[in-house]
């Protein structure tokens, strides 16, 4: 009875220390706070020069972050991304997950990574990692020559020659060369020189030949490598430098440009006429890719029925290594003649408008015309050929209008000069139509006029939109329409989109092509005159946006609400009807007045209250609904994720989980009196089991923290539970949470641990979010290569060099003092009661450390004891530095109740101050004690470790180096 007794009192404290030692803030509700780990194929995981850790990671492997959170309530997380390449689009989008994983990541997706966790209290919390990728590209190697030694064509002696190796790498490449199977040293050969061009940033590397010798006429190897970062392995290429080596040089078939006709066939043969090692050939076209009616064969190309779509450049190119790229190019040009148009220009001297006798008239002719030079103009009177006179001018390239063009002036214009005019375009070789255009000149010309068929437009979102402007004049002119405001969503030219009408038709309309359009008569294929302009409004409507489109309201019976819904956008922006329901049925009606906001006033609730209301807001349009969900059910639990490490029973092969949560908005309705409490296994078998109902006995405040233990969990099962909260007006939202056994999360079914770091779970270690910094896991393989000398450990205590370890970097933005804490999980033991007395149960805390540095700070050993408040003990401490190995600590502890272990860095004065654990074991019983021999006394010194012991609590300590006899334990 008695030790029943005192187990119900111990397991009572437990749950004491589950409901108030983790409250914080306003109960157990916390801001959310965040840390970034990764499980992807990292290759390094280290802290930069500035503040921020750096993920480096080869390309091609797979990017996996995880963002870990705690805060209550659950924070959400969402990813983002900054930096990295301008065609990277993730930086654009989030991801609304704690973990991140991208496959076969690409050079262009490295950057910063941001983790941002919010759960509505406090501020959000924003972690980041900047993400290195690591790559090695296949190096190239090209050779060219001096251009003041070029005495032909060939590579002979006495010429310098510079081998190029470039190569794109992240981190930079290193460098070396080969002749033969001969490393290249400068030092040690005066003919040559090493160096790296300024433009190049550290990718080109230049071997100089200088005055070429017999002996320089080998096989030249460029190796560059990355030193095994990433386990990237190094790469080569070769050229073999011989006395006839030369670039290659091409011949065309065909002069640099060639004219033809639409329709003929076209052969073409680029040659390579030298070029040693033997030149690779190719060839392109631009602008744009080849055409489709091009064939090829190696250096000959055949266009079959050419047309002008297929004009262009057609490039030849080839290279061997040797020099710079070898081109020739062969324009191609189909002839053509199009887009035929006139200008009529009244008397320029006098400013008219129309055309009067006894004044000037000029009419202008403008084709396109390829090539141009081939272009010619005639000009015809009412058919007949018309020759110059006195009066009548005819010029060529009117410099008022655009190449191409012809002008005929008629100067003193008399009643005898009215007529139609006909420019006639054609090409001196007659190889397309000629182009006829016809112009009538006289007094009855009528100058332009505009007019706006409706200033206002008004059309319904989706449908088609008739803009009009009524153009008159004799010729009648042509219509440009443009958009006033901003460029419209339509592909129009410079001038405007041309309407030969004078109407714009605009598809499927959306509100944000309301705005101005402009109207104007154009110059062409009219008088050239001042064009005359109009304006048309287009005003798109749309039916109005409300919110809240849906909304849970929870309320309990008796009081008092409002329901709102609001008008946020719409054309028009007004209301003209309102229409409330509730479950269905037409609600009184409420006041149409135009307003913005609409308000449904319930005084008093009553169970017959609860239901579905519905708000219809129209405009002259259509119309958008609020929805309001009202009910008496209390909202659901929000579970309490920052739980302590679940707890194994001594007995048998089962667990236990502390469950813990909050009641979200617990006064919103009646008071919850019960929570039902369904869970099952995981798997096809499982089936749900209980309900089990949970009793609350006093009102709920909001941000209290609520525990239930579930026990005789099976190993190693994972479960789904149910929890629902039920008032006096039934069950509310139930929340749902699985619980994942996590072998690394429990000890071991002894109570014994031991953990050397070679898992990514730790053993179920955990970084306390309150220290300064981290501790960090790496081995020698992924160790940075730019970590400080003289300092840290290099391998683990194995000595292997895959070995994993934990280990403090003591460099910037580390600072004297900062800590950094490893929480072991939660060992949960009693006293033992025997013969009536208490018997403690003794632990012993093993551990191989690694303190070697002029500047390594304290190791320190905590246990902390998990009671209504955490209480922390230091029961084991070591300074300075303990030389360059791999060293034994231990101590016995003696806890009375539920206890964590924790491991203390502290930085010391200076960057050569990393410290490293390896090999942990919390284990039942006392340390054992080995004899003490006198080698391991250590003298007096600057660097003797300084070694305390807490009396608090009773401990044994075994060192295998200890700075002075002084301190030997008896």
């Amino acid at each position: 009875m008695e030790q029943r007794r005192r187990a119900e009192l111990s397991r009572s404290l437990w749950m004491l220390w589950i409901g108030l030692g983790c409250v914080r803030g306003q109960g157990a509700y916390a801001p959310a706070n965040a840390r970034i780990v990764h499980s992807g194929q990292a290759c390094v995981v280290k802290e930069d020069d500035i503040s921020e850790r750096v993920y480096t990671i080869r390309e091609g492997s797979t990017l996996v972050l995880v963002c870990l959170v705690t805060g209550h309530p659950r924070p959400q997380v969402r990813w983002t991304k900054t930096a990295g390449s301008a065609s990277e689009r993730f930086q654009e989008a989030t991801v609304l997950n704690q973990t991140l994983r991208i496959g076969r990541i690409l050079r262009v997706q490295g950057g910063r990574y941001y983790c941002k966790a919010e759960n509505g209290v406090g501020g959000p919390a924003i972690k980041s990692i900047r993400v290195d990728v690591q790559y090695l590209d296949e190096p190239v190697l090209t050779v060219h020559q001096s251009v003041s030694d070029v005495r032909g064509e060939n590579y002979y002696r006495e010429r310098t020659v510079f081998l190029r190796c470039t190569v794109n790498s992240n981190p930079p490449a290193h460098f070396s060369w080969k002749r033969g199977s001969q490393m290249v040293i400068q030092k040690q050969d005066d003919g040559v020189d090493i160096y790296e061009p300024l433009y190049t940033q550290g990718e080109t590397k230049v071997l100089k030949l200088k005055d070429l010798r017999p002996r320089d006429y080998a096989n030249f190897s460029c190796l560059v490598s990355v030193r095994n970062v990433c386990e990237i392995p190094d790469k080569s290429t070769s050229f073999l430098l011989k006395n006839t080596t030369a670039p290659p040089i091409l011949s065309l078939s065909l002069p640099e440009q060639l004219v033809v006709n639409p329709g003929e066939d076209i052969e073409m043969e680029c040659s390579v006429d030298a070029g040693d090692p033997k030149p690779s050939l190719w060839w392109t076209h631009s602008p744009g890719p080849m055409p489709t009616n091009v064939r090829i064969e190696g250096g000959k190309l055949w266009i079959r029925e050419i047309g002008p779509g297929q004009a262009g450049f057609y490039n030849c190119s080839a290279k061997n290594g040797v020099g710079n790229l070898a081109k020739k190019s062969v324009e191609v040009r189909v002839r053509a003649l199009s887009n035929g148009r006139f200008w009529i220009t009244p008397d320029t001297f006098h400013d008219d408008e129309k055309i009067q006798l006894n004044r000037e008239v000029k009419v202008s002719c403008q084709v396109d015309a390829v090539p141009q030079d081939e272009l010619i103009y005639s000009w015809y009177k009412n058919g007949k050929v018309l020759k110059p006179t006195n009066r009548i001018i005819i010029s060529k390239n009117d410099q008022e209008f655009q190449p191409g063009s012809t002008s005929l002036d008629i100067i003193d214009m008399r009643f005898s000069d009215s007529a139609t005019y006909t420019c006639v375009a054609s090409l001196r070789s007659q190889a397309v139509p000629a182009i006829s255009i016809d112009v009538n000149i006289s007094t009855n010309i009528v100058p332009p006029a505009i007019q706006v068929v409706r200033e206002v437009v008004e059309v319904k979102e989706g449908s088609v939109a008739e803009l009009g402007c009524l153009a008159s004049g004799k010729p009648k002119p042509v219509v440009l329409w443009s958009r006033v405001e901003m460029e419209p969503s339509l592909s129009w030219g410079e001038e405007g989109l041309e309407s030969p009408d004078g109407a714009l038709r605009l598809e499927n309309v959306s509100r944000e092509m309301s705005g101005n359009y402009r109207c104007r008569t154009g110059q062409y294929n009219s008088l050239n005159v001042k064009p005359r302009e109009g304006l048309v409004q287009l005003n798109v409507l749309y039916p109005p946006t409300v919110e809240p489109q849906y909304e849970d309201v929870r309320q309990r019976l008796g009081r008092a609400l409002t329901l709102s819904c609001k008008l946020l956008t719409g054309n028009p922006p007004r209301v003209t009807s309102v229409l409330w329901s509730f479950n269905g049925n037409p609600l009184e009606a409420a006041d149409t007045e135009q307003q913005l906001i609409s308000d449904w006033q319930i005084d008093r609730l009553s169970s017959k209250g609860y239901g579905m209301y519905r708000c219809i807001l129209s405009n002259e349009v259509g119309s958008d609904t609020c929805l309001f969900n009202l009910t008496g059910r209390a909202y659901e639990p929000e579970f309490y994720y920052d739980t302590p490490s679940p707890v194994r029973m001594q007995k048998g092969n089962l667990y236990t989980f502390i469950l813990q949560w909050t009641q979200k908005l617990p006064n919103a309705v009646g008071d919850v009196v019960k929570y039902k409490l369904e869970i099952k296994q995981e798997g096809p078998l499982g089936v749900w089991m209980g309900p089990e109902y949970i009793s609350i006995n006093k009102t709920i405040e909001t941000g209290s923290l609520l525990t239930y233990t579930l026990r005789n969990l099976r190993i190693p099962h994972s479960y789904i539970l149910k929890l629902t909260p039920i008032t006096s007006y039934g069950p509310g939202d139930t929340a749902g949470r699985d619980i994942q056994y996590n072998p690394a999360s429990y000890p071991a079914p002894s109570g014994d641990l031991i953990c050397g770091f070679e898992d990514e779970q730790i053993c179920g270690f955990t970084q306390d979010s309150s220290d300064s910094f981290d501790w960090t896991r790496e081995n020698n393989v992924t160790q940075n290569p730019k970590n400080t000398p003289n300092t840290g450990p290099r391998f683990d205590n194995s000595g292997k060099r895959t070995g994993y370890y934990m280990f403090i970097e003591a460099s910037n933005p580390r600072r004297p003092g900062d800590k950094a804490r490893l929480l072991s999980p939660l060992y949960n033991v009693t006293k033992k009661v025997k013969f009536g007395m208490n018997r403690v149960i003794p632990f012993c805390v093993n551990f191989y450390y690694h303190m070697y540095g002029k500047h390594v700070g304290s190791l320190n050993v905590v246990v902390r004891a998990l009671g209504v408040r955490p209480v922390e003990t230091q029961v084991w401490t070591l300074s300075g530095n303990q030389a360059e190995r791999w060293q034994q600590g231990n101590v016995t502890i003696n806890p009375e109740g539920p206890f964590q272990v924790v491991l203390e860095a502290v930085r010391g004065p200076g960057f050569l101050g990393d410290i490293g654990i390896d090999d942990v074991s919390i284990t039942k019983g006392s340390c054992a004690r080995r004899p003490f021999s006198e080698k391991d006394v250590l003298p007096r010194g600057r660097n003797a470790a300084v070694l305390s012991v807490s009396p608090s609590l009773c401990v044994s300590l075994l060192l295998l180096t200890v700075p002075s006899t002084e301190l030997l334990l008896r």
